[in-house]
């Protein structure tokens, strides 16, 4: 969890944490509850670096490699 917190941090995980807290203290300022909470899920979504599909759960799979299907050759037949 530790390694998770400290490592990977990049640039968007940045600009979320500062929004976060900036969403949050403005609820703190206008104390709104509801504000407040929005600012917490966006700051722990920054701090754990996890969005909507938790980690890595956007995942897709390489492609496949279709170097046969690819070199196929191709029959074309004219129409007239």
């Amino acid at each position: 969890m530790k390694q998770q917190i400290f490592s990977n941090w990049n640039f968007m995980r940045v600009i979320r944490l500062v929004l976060g807290l900036a969403i949050f203290v403005q609820a703190i300022l206008s104390r709104d509850t509801m504000f407040g909470l929005v600012g917490l899920l966006i700051s722990g979504m920054a701090i754990f670096n996890i969005g909507c599909c938790g980690t890595g759960g956007c995942y897709t799979q390489p492609k496949k490699n279709l170097t046969s299907e690819t070199n196929k050759e191709i029959i074309y037949e004219e129409v007239g």
